[in-house]
């Protein structure tokens, strides 16, 4: 039997079988509110595995930097309508914004810097941090996964996506310092599952950006002391063949296939599937 890098057994995930029907979707909020641990990246990745195993996957581009929807193939400042359209339009079909991408069973709803205004635009909004569980109701019965994309940030954006989210995963880069916020952030998705969601789950930290060092060997361990049974078994290692799959606008799973980082994100998909978290 295989064993993780925390010396866990695990049976290798095995490849689900196609589906039959499709929806209602499972809202995952991608969140971690320090910059650079991989959310978009994870994003773009375990949304390719999973279209791939015949999952019709959303990603909700919910940063202001756009990198998801840039990721993808589209270019951002030429979309017209994007999420934040959707956010302050109530009238608006949300199917207007979607915009399908070049890979089968994967859509986008773009975004572009028009999103950094709607923070503020918020604050004011009756029902402010239900405005994306609201936008999203209207399509959640059309995909069996929707991945919202979030700002490195805590603010109002963020509540929203946890609001909407059925559940979180949590990037987590293998250095100290990406250790030190995850407390925070655990804080505020406390205070959504107490005062908004309480159906809120964290699904798994998902550890990035993992080299074979003594230094990512000790953060390792640390999050596993801290997030008993909560760390995805596959840990996602640093690779130059990531940038090379942004800068070709395409998941690495459907880019280089049999790289070693495409298998780590196949496995994160497997796992989510085996583990019931989507059908």
């Amino acid at each position: 039997m295989p064993t993780d890098l925390l010396g866990r057994d695990y049976e290798t995930f095995p490849a689900p079988e196609p589906l039959q029907t499709h929806g209602p979707a499972r809202v995952i909020a991608m969140c971690n509110q320090k910059g650079g641990v991989g959310k978009t990246t994870s994003s773009i990745n375990i949304a390719g595995a999973l279209s791939q195993y015949g999952r019709r996957v959303l990603i909700v581009d919910f940063d202001p930097q756009g990198a998801a929807t840039v990721g993808l193939g589209i270019n951002a400042n030429a979309v017209e309508d994007t999420v934040y359209t959707a956010l302050f339009n109530p009238r608006m079909d949300v199917h207007a914004v979607i915009q399908h991408t070049d890979f089968e069973n994967l859509d986008i709803m773009p975004s572009n810097i028009d999103l950094s205004a709607a923070e503020v635009q918020l604050v004011t909004e009756v029902g402010r941090e239900q405005v994306l569980a609201g936008v999203l109701r209207q399509v959640k019965d059309e995909y069996d996964v929707i991945i919202i994309d979030c700002q490195p940030s805590l603010g109002l954006l963020t509540v929203n996506a946890l609001t909407a989210a059925d559940g979180v995963i949590i990037p987590v880069a293998a250095e100290f310092f990406a250790l030190r916020g995850v407390a925070l952030l655990m804080q505020s998705i406390e205070k959504v599952q107490s005062r908004i969601n309480p159906s809120l789950e964290v699904y798994g930290v998902l550890v990035t950006m993992f080299t074979h060092t003594l230094h990512c060997d000790e953060v390792l361990q640390r999050i596993y002391e801290a997030f008993q049974g909560k760390v995805f078994h596959s840990v996602i290692s640093r690779s130059i063949k990531l940038p090379d799959s942004t800068v070709a606008a395409a998941p690495i799973t459907i880019y280089a296939p049999n790289h070693k980082t495409a298998k780590e994100y196949r496995e994160v998909a497997r796992e989510l599937i085996f583990q019931g978290v989507i059908a």
